[in-house]
């Protein structure tokens, strides 16, 4: 039986997670960076007495509680970072988790362009242009 590599996506740095390798990396965004930077896409509600937000693009899927991830970021090792589900948004503070780097070879990572984060890229699109004729 003869393996065949696996094909690199057309846009690595679009994925969220790449096992091209022993170790396994993925896309985690902070949710702490959210509330710290007042990210529009960020929602919040009261439910049992608690306030839980979210993000409204689904980045990353859970519900926290807002008083929970504050208390945690007054700790020394704040509340760290939580899975993307999607492409991280420029605003999103965003890093790349490879989850058993002892398993790194000689060759190193075979997908280089998947840690490529959306830095630089702009926070919105422009699609109709106003102007004089």
């Amino acid at each position: 039986m003869q393996r065949t590599a696996p094909e690199l996506p057309l846009r690595p740095q679009d994925e969220v997670e790449c096992d091209r390798c022993a170790v396994h990396c993925e896309k985690v965004v902070y949710p702490a960076a959210c509330v710290a930077r007042s990210c529009p896409f960020l929602y919040a509600y009261e439910a049992f007495g608690h306030t839980y937000v979210g993000c409204m693009q689904k980045v990353y899927a859970v519900e926290i509680d807002l008083h929970l991830l504050q208390e945690a970021e007054e700790a020394a090792r704040g509340f760290g970072a939580i899975r993307a589900l999607k492409k991280p948004l420029p605003m999103c503070r965003s890093a790349v988790d490879r989850c058993y780097s002892h398993r790194d070879d000689e060759i190193g990572c075979r997908n280089p362009e998947f840690a490529e984060l959306p830095v630089g890229e702009p926070t919105f699109k422009v699609f109709a242009r106003v102007g004089a004729q």
